[in-house]
């Protein structure tokens, strides 16, 4: 059966809805590198391009990043990048050869518009575009990227807008984990891999046997494939990955972002929170964590559960300090706030004794200053 091109009609909501997180993304990640002084280029990744735009000249996702990649009129990216000399590369693949042609013209035609009314001397972004039409396969273990993932230095943003689920194997996942200063937004059809879990054409590339299925849950597979992914990180590894279904029909996909840095995940959790404010993961209440309010009962929030079972893991004594329930609560889905409102609780109630200065930090939590937790 011949793939579905997107772009020759007009993005549905889902689409949609999939764009703009891929757009707040971006534009949470890029001005940390931007501004970074031990960043010493930028490279951004678009493996699955598309035409840029779709039949009504909605952008596309090549065409969020680089309009996004400018800023705004609050932050000129184009300006501090000028100042500080600091390169970016964008590289967009497109596998089809007469799409990758017409991006290519759309692309220079936007930087072309761009210009006329840039008051800059230089624009950035001149030499900064390349254009690919080659299989994804092949350009993942190119020598060339190979040579960019692993340098320290560079900061990378890939983003995968795959069809179906076969380009995001295994192997090629913990690639990318293990890339230093890389993070990973990827698209993935999970209901496809629930429905063919037993055929060679799955099997070759997950080990369905370690993913724990339940046919009375089916809204929650995209779920059940970001834990497949998150049992591949290595236990030594402190990394972090979050899902956000996106119901279509009978059919769930969704996005996962991967990332080694507790402030990109507290960015992408807060983009997906304002996407879904009960529960931050999807767009048809996936894990039922709310049902409509009634006269005696308020809708609940996927936080509350959250906050008890963290409150539960530190009574336990497996979380020891205000550190490791912030990244906890980032990993369990939620903005880190929520594992304060959790201690200063247990404190209230005379469960717990704070060793060092208590401090509510809950945002850049890498900068928290640490104290730890003595269960009375």
């Amino acid at each position: 059966m011949a793939k579905k091109d997107i772009n020759k009609s007009s993005f549905d909501e889902t689409t949609t809805l999939k764009l703009d997180i891929f757009r707040g993304c971006f534009r949470e990640w890029y001005p940390v590198f931007v501004k970074d002084h031990h960043t010493t280029k930028i490279y951004v990744y678009d493996m699955f391009a598309g035409s840029g735009e779709d039949s009504e000249g909605h952008e596309g996702s090549p065409l969020i990043l680089l309009n996004e990649a400018k800023g705004n009129n609050d932050i000129n990216h184009c300006a501090t990048l000028v100042e500080s000399k600091k390169k970016v590369e964008f590289t967009f693949n497109e596998i089809n050869k007469k799409k990758c042609k017409k991006l290519e013209a759309l692309l220079i035609e936007n930087l072309s518009s761009c210009r006329t009314t840039c008051e800059l001397e230089f624009c950035p972004y001149d030499s900064s575009l390349q254009f690919k039409h080659e299989d994804f396969d092949e350009l993942i273990r190119s020598e060339e990227l190979l040579n960019v993932l692993k340098d320290k230095e560079y900061a990378k943003f890939v983003l995968l807008d795959q069809y179906g689920y076969k380009y995001v194997s295994s192997e090629v996942f913990k690639l990318l984990i293990s890339s230093p200063k890389t993070d990973v937004v990827f698209f993935i059809s999970s209901s496809s891999i629930n429905r063919f879990k037993h055929l060679p054409a799955v099997e070759k590339y997950f080990n369905t046997d370690k993913i724990e299925w339940d046919e009375a849950k089916t809204k929650e597979v995209h779920r059940l494939i970001k834990d497949y992914y998150a049992s591949l990180v290595p236990e030594d590894m402190d990394y972090y990955l979050h899902s956000f279904t996106m119901k279509k029909g009978s059919n769930y996909y969704g996005l996962i972002f991967c990332t080694a840095h507790s402030l990109g995940m507290e960015k992408f959790i807060r983009i997906c929170w304002d996407k879904d404010k009960q529960a931050g993961e999807s767009n048809c209440n996936v894990g039922d964590f709310f049902q409509m309010p009634s006269l005696f009962k308020e809708m609940d929030s996927k936080e509350v559960g959250v906050k008890k079972e963290l409150a539960q893991l530190v009574l336990n004594g497996t979380i020891k300090s205000n550190t490791e329930g912030l990244k906890k609560a980032l990993k369990l889905g939620c903005r880190p706030r929520v594992f304060v409102e959790a201690i200063e609780e247990l404190i209230a109630q005379d469960q717990v004794i704070i060793q060092g200065k208590f401090n509510k930090t809950a945002t850049n939590i890498h900068k928290a200053k640490e104290y730890k937790i003595v269960v009375k």
